[in-house]
């Protein structure tokens, strides 16, 4: 009965979630550095009563796990950087055109955001790599090739402006009292992420730094998600079993599937979770 009960809700679910799965497609089906999604909106929506369906199955694994690690189901929960925790303030192609406007950039928004998607889904050439140390040359390569500007200075302007508060903003503004009581509940945190090592200097400015215990950046790592080893060495960081963990992040690929193979439990942002308020009480705790 109980089955047949899940099997009819999600019957008169199913034409809102295509049309919910849709707007997805359109907002998050981006690079990380174009993401601007108000995934605010979306979890204000979720607090606001709107129906969420529960894949078949999902309640008796919570159970399943609470049975085997008591009320709080995890010990450690990582978060994916750009696109999840944090998202670009403005448009990447706006932000491109504007400031390499006094550069000579003359290329519109859009074809900056076409070149800019070709660059970023090529094999990248000198490196496995995208993001060694501070990234500089896999940057420097994007910004020429989605402007058609190789002008060091314009480049060094954009690259500065990537690592300072006025070009990123939280994408959950109650995501600090959710860590808080993530944090007095006695769960880890990690922050995830591909990311070059501007990534620990943003967060300070952001003032997020000290929600976490943890930050395995793939600059540092030396391995890009989905590669399992950047998840183990969160696991490493935080002293906690794989499938004791769980990972947040907005990339199926990335950060689901990589998360996975790494053996860790993981959550798409976005469709199987909207808030780190959701987040929070998903596992047990009580924000």
């Amino acid at each position: 009965m109980a089955v047949a009960r899940l099997r009819s809700a999600a019957n008169r679910l199913r034409p809102a979630l295509a049309g919910a799965r849709g707007e997805r497609r359109r907002v998050l089906g981006t690079a990380a550095a174009e993401v601007t999604a108000d995934t605010a909106a979306a979890a204000a929506a979720v607090a606001a009563g709107v129906a969420r369906w529960e894949p078949m199955g999902a309640r008796e694994y919570y159970d399943y796990r609470r049975a085997i690690y008591g009320d709080i189901t995890h010990k450690a929960i990582f978060v994916d950087a750009a696109g999840t925790l944090l998202a670009p303030t403005e448009p990447m192609a706006q932000v491109y055109r504007t400031i390499g406007q006094k550069y000579g950039v003359e290329y519109s928004e859009d074809e900056i955001l076409m070149r800019y998607r070709w660059a970023y889904a090529q094999p990248w050439g000198r490196s496995r790599l995208r993001y060694v140390n501070d990234g500089r040359p896999f940057w420097q390569y994007i910004v020429s090739f989605s402007t058609g500007c190789s002008d060091l200075q314009y480049f060094e302007e954009l690259y500065q402006y990537y690592t300072t508060e006025k070009a990123w903003h939280l994408c959950d503004p109650d995501a600090g009292r959710v860590f808080q009581a993530l944090r007095r509940a006695g769960v880890k945190t990690a922050v995830v992420s591909n990311f070059d090592t501007r990534l620990r200097p943003l967060l300070q400015a952001l003032k997020c730094d000290h929600w976490f215990d943890a930050v395995a950046v793939s600059a540092e790592v030396a391995a890009e998600k989905p590669n399992p080893t950047i998840f183990l060495k969160a696991c490493e960081l935080l002293g906690v079993k794989p499938e004791e963990a769980v990972h947040i992040g907005d990339d199926r690929r990335n950060d689901v599937w990589g998360a996975r193979d790494a053996g860790c439990d993981a959550w798409l942002w976005g469709s199987d979770v909207y808030s780190f308020k959701e987040v929070a009480e998903r596992i047990g705790v009580n924000v």
